[in-house]
């Protein structure tokens, strides 16, 4: 969430931020109210202090046994006064509110503005690989290996499911023992999260209001299947004070994900590119602010160090402002090469909030000088299984449509090497 004191003191500046992000914001009227709302605020104040005199002079007065009607008479004045400026200040509150909860966090110095058109590739390793031989896509590899089965997921389901089989359900294991084992490594704390959260959550996330239509909703309440476990982590210190010294805090969980986006007929969101349900690990950092740019640079090249690890050619993206989420001020999305596709497909999002869901969480530290601050909060995928697989089938495959599993996943995979029909 914005600061208000931003919008108080420099609209201008911040409204060109936002503009950067497509939208286009006039505080001229959201001034207007909140000057109003402090206006008849100080008037209820001044009310209450004269409601206490006349109070006084009331007591007095029946005390003595004087004539206490006239003050009687300004005393239920001033309550009716008070009453009406209190509904006033809500519908103010239900205005500004609404501005405050709706508006995204404005992208970070150095973002260009614009959406997927601007995003900036500033890193690439490796090349993309060549074959000697007709290439195979991941669904056709799939099928032959009996890896991925696309139809009795859909008979389970519906569209969007899938269901791995045999050897595909030890690699993606092994992927998740694989990053679960590297984030243990760097001290990152293991979480288990629930599955299902409370609206509180998706609104500090910054996923609420303006997403609530994107989730699972369980029928009959307001609580929903998490999209990603950056929802729970986000919430984990919710309404708390932490201790400086205790920054920074570093998370990581292990979740499927349930989102209602669906797999298309499109060539490059069939298979397991886009669906209902994956597998992710999250890795999530509650940081200080003058160190949060240090924990950004950290958690973006965990992730990087994961996939190179895979042996897999990358590239690394800096979103342009439009592309960010909402909640987000910056992005770095890591994308792996799909040959069959001949794009790159994000396996990863390394995320900025800076204090905008802390805001929305009331997540502070007390500093040095004994004053309340909001932390800054970080995420990135560490990493998301659905596009990995499709990138290790298609990139380490052979002439026969066997696949070579990754060195860094033989010890979970019990000593095997190779993904072959015929073994």
């Amino acid at each position: 969430m914005i600061d208000i004191k931003q919008i108080r003191t420099n609209p201008t500046e911040l409204a060109a931020r936002l503009a950067k992000k497509g939208v286009e914001i006039d505080f001229a009227e959201f001034l207007d109210m909140d000057a109003r709302r402090r206006e008849t605020m100080t008037k209820n104040d001044n009310l209450r202090n004269e409601k206490k005199k006349l109070s006084k002079e009331f007591a007095g007065m029946k005390k003595t046994g004087g004539d206490a009607s006239e003050i009687e008479n300004k005393i239920k004045a001033a309550d009716l006064e008070i009453a009406a400026n209190e509904e006033s200040i809500k519908e103010f509150d239900a205005y500004i509110n609404n501005i405050l909860w709706t508006l995204p966090n404005p992208p970070a110095d150095g973002v260009c503005a614009g959406g997927k058109e601007n995003n900036e590739v500033v890193k690439i390793f490796g090349v993309q690989p060549i074959f000697d031989f007709i290439p195979r896509d991941h669904m056709e590899l799939s099928q032959i290996n009996g890896l991925i089965d696309y139809e009795r997921g859909a008979k389970l389901s519906g569209n969007g499911f899938w269901i791995y089989r045999g050897i595909a359900a030890q690699l993606e294991w092994a992927l998740l023992n694989y990053f679960v084992a590297d984030h243990l490594a760097d001290n990152y704390e293991m979480l288990f999260v629930p599955h299902i959260l409370g609206e509180k959550c998706g609104f500090t996330a910054g996923q609420f209001p303006k997403f609530a239509d994107e989730v699972y909703y369980l029928e009959g309440t307001k609580n929903f299947l998490l999209p990603t476990a950056e929802t729970a982590l986000v919430n984990l210190h919710r309404d708390e004070i932490i201790e400086e010294k205790d920054l920074p805090l570093k998370y990581f969980a292990y979740t499927p994900c349930y989102r209602k986006e669906a797999g298309s007929y499109r060539k490059e969101e069939r298979g397991m590119i886009r669906g209902h349900q994956f597998n992710k690990v999250e890795i999530f950092q509650y940081a200080h602010p003058g160190d949060s740019e240090n924990s950004f640079v950290e958690m973006l090249e965990k992730a990087e160090r994961l996939v190179r690890g895979l042996g897999l050619h990358y590239q690394v993206s800096k979103l342009a402002a439009e592309d960010c989420t909402s909640a987000m001020g910056k992005t770095c999305d890591i994308e792996v090469w799909i040959p069959s596709m001949g794009i790159y497909k994000e396996v990863c999002s390394a995320s900025h909030a800076y204090e905008y869901q802390a805001r929305r969480g009331n997540i502070k530290f007390r500093d040095t000088n004994k004053e309340l601050r909001h932390v800054h909060t970080l995420n990135a995928s560490g990493l998301a299984t659905s596009r990995i697989l499709p990138a290790i089938f298609e990139q380490f495959q052979n002439s026969d449509g066997s696949v070579k599993i990754p060195e860094v996943l033989i010890p979970y995979m019990n000593g095997r090497k190779i993904i072959s029909a015929d073994k």
